[in-house]
């Protein structure tokens, strides 16, 4: 039992660690799944160009030009054109992170839909695709704010000096953010959010909103974010102090253990050595008490008891002919027939079995084997004349077991019986003297050699 028990607790040990374990490499998992997954989302029309954002989505970009400008004259064919007919607009395009996760990285790719000339940028490098020739030509220009025109090829034009990169319709640039101190554009931390900015030249009057910009994003989240994560350390943590309890207990359960055995072993043996003095009375008999206590134990056994139930009923079979310390050794020990009076008196041993072990209240029913184990089946025995299942299981245990060792031992008055005539005196007398179903358990016990006869 007590195996069975610690095997079922390190089972449930295990089974908890494999769980909180699997929850564990789960979390992980998920977060590196999730942190290697590449969003992408398309912003165009009044989402893209307002200042306001929808907080359902995990990351918004709004693209809202400042309300400081300025004008400037474009003659595109030298025509003599004065009167200002480009405006010059600051177009923030802030990048909001709406969750509880960092923006590891972003880049935006912005397709314009009416022909605009970039002016600067900062922070980020511009990555330009210009449809030209049948093709496309891209470069990318690291900072706007620095621009060297001749490093590129691309469609530009000269305004008073400045050389602006005509984008037309089609054409598209892709902004890679800066990780630099000073811009610190990425990560995008929780909850906040970057504005890489942009001056470009559009016709007074005119504006981006044909144009639409896709953002491509990923996050990093940190492992302590998985939700899967805390409910394994939980687990481990229940593991552990489940572990420590199991361990404290374990101790403590094996010292009481051991306590306990060491005091069995005291009153068995206490209980033995007093046996030992009744059986010394008669050199007969030596060792009787121990022997019928083992076979009472051994059909207890079979009758399904185990554990400290085994324990109590090999005590009470070993005290069950204590009441002989009072019976004078010359009656014990007489070679002849007993006369009536010595009979009486041979039989007041279990009354007085009884009455001795009454006392002893912390081995429960210990009075039953020394009284009533004389009693028989078919209700002739003494000291009462019970009958069948009125006597008590222990007393028709140790009867059966008892009158075995007598029939299998030499005794003053005769010697042991022969195998066969102890087999047929158990099975002759099922339901007479003996309980039919205890004497069929010690037939078996018998029979399978588990106890060896002498004879």
């Amino acid at each position: 039992m007590k195996t069975e028990n610690g095997n079922r607790a390190r089972t449930r040990f295990l089974v908890t660690l494999l769980i909180a374990a699997a929850c564990m490499l789960l979390s992980v998992i998920k977060t590196t799944a999730y942190n290697r997954a590449k969003h992408h989302t398309l912003f165009a029309g009044p989402a893209l160009f307002s200042s306001e954002s929808s907080q359902a989505m995990d990351v918004t970009v709004n693209a809202v030009p400042r309300s400081s400008t300025w004008t400037k004259a474009f003659d595109f064919n030298n025509e003599g054109i004065t009167e200002h007919n480009y405006q010059a607009f600051t177009y923030d395009f802030t990048i909001k992170n709406n969750t509880k996760d960092e923006v590891s990285s972003f880049s935006f790719k912005l397709n314009f839909g009416t022909e605009a000339f970039l002016s600067s940028a900062w922070n980020g490098a511009l990555e330009v695709h210009q449809l030209m020739n049948g093709g496309e030509y891209v470069s990318t220009v690291p900072d706007l704010r620095v621009f060297v025109p001749e490093d590129h090829d691309f469609r530009t034009f000269t305004v008073d000096g400045e050389t602006l990169i005509d984008m037309k319709p089609g054409d598209y640039l892709i902004y890679h953010p800066s990780a630099t101190m000073n811009a610190l554009e990425m990560p995008i931390k929780p909850l906040e959010g970057t504005t890489p900015g942009i001056i470009m030249y559009l016709p007074i009057g005119g504006d981006l909103g044909s144009s639409s910009l896709e953002l491509d994003y990923t996050f990093h989240r940190l492992l302590t974010s998985e939700p899967l994560f805390w409910i394994a350390l939980g687990g481990f943590a229940v593991w552990l102090i489940a572990l420590i309890i199991y361990v404290i207990t374990s101790v403590q359960i094996r010292k009481y253990n051991e306590r306990h055995e060491r005091d069995n072993k005291i009153i068995r043996e206490s209980i033995e050595t007093f046996t030992g003095f009744i059986d010394a009375k008669d050199p007969y008999t030596n060792g009787h008490s121990k022997r019928v206590a083992e076979y009472t134990r051994m059909i207890a056994e079979e009758c399904g008891y185990a554990g400290e139930e085994l324990d109590r009923i090999y005590y009470i079979a070993l005290l069950h002919d204590c009441g002989k310390i009072g019976v004078p050794d010359s009656i014990l020990g007489k070679p002849g027939k007993l006369t009536n009076e010595e009979f009486e008196i041979i039989k007041s041993h279990a009354v007085r079995g009884g009455e001795i072990l009454s006392s002893f209240k912390s081995l429960e029913d210990a009075d039953e084997g020394a009284l009533y184990h004389h009693e028989r089946y078919d209700g002739k025995g003494y000291p009462e004349g019970r009958a069948g299942e009125d006597i008590p299981l222990i007393a028709r245990m140790i009867c059966v077991a008892d009158s075995f060792d007598a029939m299998n031992t030499n005794r003053v008055y005769r010697k042991m019986l022969t195998k066969e005539r102890i087999l047929s005196e158990l099975e002759n007398n099922k339901g007479l003297q003996f309980d039919p179903k205890m004497a069929d358990i010690m037939l078996g016990l018998l029979k399978s050699g588990r106890i060896v006869m002498e004879g």
